[in-house]
C-alpha cells in the first residue's frame, strides 16, 4: 500500500476564555476515520506546485529544510490552505493590496468549484489576483499512519490563526459538522466519549493547551520545529541473519535503544531462555509459554547487579525458574508481581522455596483465572517506592485488565514495567467482572502523568514513544465504545449477543464470544456513567429525562 503525502491545518482563534481550535466531523461513510473530529486537511495533489507562483512569505527551500525534505515543503502548506478552504470555507489569502481577504471576497463563491476539482487553487489565485502568505502557517508535527488502516498518509501538521470575520462551515459531504472548541475541552470531551479523536489530533491538541493566546502559540511554533519521528529502517538480526526493521516493526524501538549506532547487533525475535539486557541493571528473560494470549511468552525482568529483584517470574515452569537462578546466582531478595493471572505469578512459590525471597504484590481477587496460591509478604500502596540496586521502583495501581494490577516505574531510567496493562502487538483483554473498562481507561490516563521514556511489557519488545502508545490504546477503546453506543441508540433494547454482532461486525464471527466480553465491559462502563442500563438481560440507553 502506498503512503500518500498529506497536510492538515489546525486553525485557531482568540476568545475571552483563551484559544479555540476548529474541528470538523468526518462523515460516517468515510473509509478512513468515519465520524472522527479532525482538523481540515487532505492529500497533497499534483497541482500543488503550480501554487508556488502565488505563495509569499517564505521560500520552498526554507520550508523544506524545516520539514527535513529535499524540496516540496511549500506544497504541503499549499495543500493545507486549499483543504481548509474546501472543507471549512476559510481561505488564508491576501489581495493585491496586501490585506487578508474578508469573508465577502468574490473568491468565496468559488469554493464549490475547488471542492469539485474543476478549478485549482493556483487558478483561483490568478483569477482573483491573490497571494498565499505561507509565513502565516507554522509547522507543528509530522505523523505517518501506522500499518493496518485501509489508507495510509504521511501527514504534516500546521497551525495558523483564522482571519477575522471568516465564518467556518463544513462542506456537507466529506464533513458533516464543525465546532470551535478549546483544546482542553476537546480533550475532556474525548475522554468522556463525546468526541472521537485520532491520535495525531490528540497530540496536537495537547500542544495547543499550553498556550493562552494565538500570538504565544505562533511564536512557539515558528521557533520550535518538531522533533522528527524515525522513518528510516534500522539494522538488526533475525535467526542470525542481518535484516532491516521498518519503523513500525515490533523490535524497532528496542533495536534503536540498544544499538544507537546501527551496527545491526540486536536480535529482532524473542527467544525464551535467552537473556537480553534492555537497560542498565535490567535483563529480560522470556518464559517458554508462547501462545495466542501470551505472544512469544511472559517476560520476566531481573533488576540489579549483585542482589536482584525479579518482576513477574511467570508460570511455575522449572526450567524457567532454574534459568532465573542461574542468571542471579540465587541472590534474589524480592520478587514482584504485576497481577495474579496464571502466566505471571505462580513462579513466585518456586523462587521463594529456592531463595527465601520476599513476595510483593496484591493478593488474587475472588474470581476465575487467578493464582489463588499467591500469598504476598508485602502489599504496596499506590505511589510507594521499592528499593532495588538499579534504582527506585514506583508502584502504580493500574486496574482494568485485573483489579489487582500494578505497574512498576524504574524512576531513574524512566522505564515502565507495564505487565499486561500495556502489551505489544495486541489490545489487552478486559473481561468482567474483574476486568473493568472504565478503570482501565482511567488508569491509562493516569500513566500520561508519569515520566516514562520506554515501556517494558510482559509480552513483547521494548516500546518507545510511550505517550503515543497510551494515546493509541485510549483512542482505540473509545472508538469501539462509540460504536457500541451508536448500536445501542439505534437498536435498544438489545441483547449482548445481538449488540456484539453489530458493534463488532469488523471482526470474525468466530471470535464474537470473546468480543462479547469486551462489549460487556464497554456496556458496564456506560452503565457506570449513567448512559446505559440493563434490564431482563437486555441493554437500554438511559432516558435523558
Amino acid at each position: 500500500m502506498s503512503i500518500r503525502p498529506a497536510a492538515t491545518l489546525a486553525l485557531t482563534r482568540d476568545t475571552s476564555n483563551g484559544i479555540e481550535v476548529l474541528l470538523l466531523q468526518r462523515t460516517w461513510d468515510a473509509i478512513f476515520l468515519p465520524g472522527y473530529f479532525v482538523f481540515p486537511g487532505g492529500a497533497v495533489n499534483e497541482q500543488e506546485p503550480e501554487g508556488r507562483d502565488h505563495a509569499i512569505g517564505v521560500e520552498d527551500a526554507a520550508i523544506s529544510q524545516t520539514m527535513s525534505l529535499v524540496e516540496g515543503g511549500a506544497d504541503y502548506m499549499l495543500a493545507a490552505v486549499r483543504e481548509c478552504f474546501e472543507e471549512a470555507g476559510i481561505l488564508l489569502a491576501m489581495d493585491k493590496a496586501g490585506n487578508l481577504i474578508g469573508a465577502d471576497h468574490p473568491v468565496m463563491a468559488d469554493r464549490q468549484a475547488l471542492f469539485q476539482e474543476t478549478v485549482s487553487l493556483a487558478e483561483l489565485c490568478q483569477k482573483h489576483e491573490l497571494t498565499l502568505p505561507l509565513d502565516r502557517l507554522a509547522y507543528l508535527s509530522h505523523w505517518v499512519t501506522p500499518p493496518g488502516p485501509p489508507r495510509r498518509f504521511d501527514t504534516r501538521f500546521f497551525v495558523a490563526v483564522a482571519p477575522e470575520g471568516h465564518v467556518a462551515s463544513h462542506d456537507g459531504e466529506e464533513t458533516i459538522a464543525h465546532l470551535w472548541i478549546s483544546p482542553a475541552q476537546a480533550l475532556e470531551n474525548h475522554k468522556a466519549g463525546k468526541l472521537l479523536l485520532g491520535l495525531p489530533t490528540i497530540r496536537t491538541l495537547r500542544v495547543l493547551c499550553d498556550f493562552s493566546t494565538t500570538s504565544e502559540l505562533m511564536r512557539y511554533a515558528h521557533a520550535n520545529p518538531p522533533e522528527a519521528f524515525p522513518t528510516d529502517p534500522w539494522p538488526a538480526l533475525r535467526k542470525g541473519k542481518p535484516i532491516l526493521l521498518e519503523p513500525n516493526a515490533p523490535a524497532y524501538d528496542e533495536a534503536m535503544k540498544l544499538d544507537p549506532e546501527g551496527a545491526g547487533s540486536v536480535n529482532a525475535q524473542i527467544t525464551p531462555g535467552d537473556p537480553v539486557e534492555i537497560a542498565a541493571g535490567v535483563v529480560r528473560l522470556t518464559a517458554p509459554n508462547p501462545g495466542m494470549m501470551t505472544g512469544p511468552g511472559t517476560n520476566t525482568y531481573i533488576v540489579g547487579f549483585e542482589r536482584f529483584t525479579v518482576i513477574d517470574p511467570g508460570p511455575a515452569n522449572e526450567a524457567h525458574i532454574e534459568r532465573i537462578l542461574a542468571l542471579t546466582g540465587g541472590a534474589v531478595d524480592q520478587v514482584l508481581v504485576t497481577h495474579t493471572h496464571h502466566d505471571h505469578s505462580p513462579g513466585v512459590k518456586l523462587l521463594k522455596e529456592r531463595t527465601g525471597c520476599r513476595a510483593i504484590g496484591w493478593p488474587a481477587p475472588d474470581c476465575a483465572g487467578q493464582d489463588t496460591g499467591f500469598s504476598p509478604d508485602e502489599e504496596p500502596a499506590h505511589g510507594d517506592l521499592i528499593k532495588t540496586e538499579a534504582g527506585l521502583l514506583k508502584v502504580l495501581h493500574t486496574p482494568g485488565h485485573a483489579s489487582n494490577h500494578l505497574c512498576y516505574l524504574l524512576t531513574n531510567q524512566e522505564l515502565l514495567f507495564s505487565g499486561d496493562h500495556i502489551m505489544q502487538g495486541s489490545t489487552v483483554v478486559i473481561n468482567p467482572p474483574d476486568g473493568d473498562m472504565k478503570a482501565y481507561i482511567e488508569s491509562l490516563y493516569d500513566l500520561l502523568e508519569e515520566q516514562v521514556q520506554f515501556i517494558a511489557p510482559a509480552h513483547g519488545f521494548l516500546m518507545g514513544h510511550p505517550e503515543a502508545v497510551v494515546d493509541y490504546l485510549i483512542t482505540h477503546r473509545l472508538s469501539r465504545e462509540h460504536k457500541v453506543f451508536r448500536v445501542l441508540e439505534a437498536m435498544a433494547p438489545i441483547s449482548l449477543k445481538d449488540l456484539t454482532a453489530e458493534a463488532y461486525d469488523d471482526v470474525p464471527a468466530a471470535i464474537h464470544q470473546l468480543a462479547a466480553r469486551s462489549a460487556l465491559a464497554h456496556l458496564e462502563k456506560l452503565e457506570a456513567e449513567h448512559r446505559a442500563f440493563r434490564k431482563d438481560d437486555l441493554w437500554h440507553t438511559m432516558n435523558p429525562a
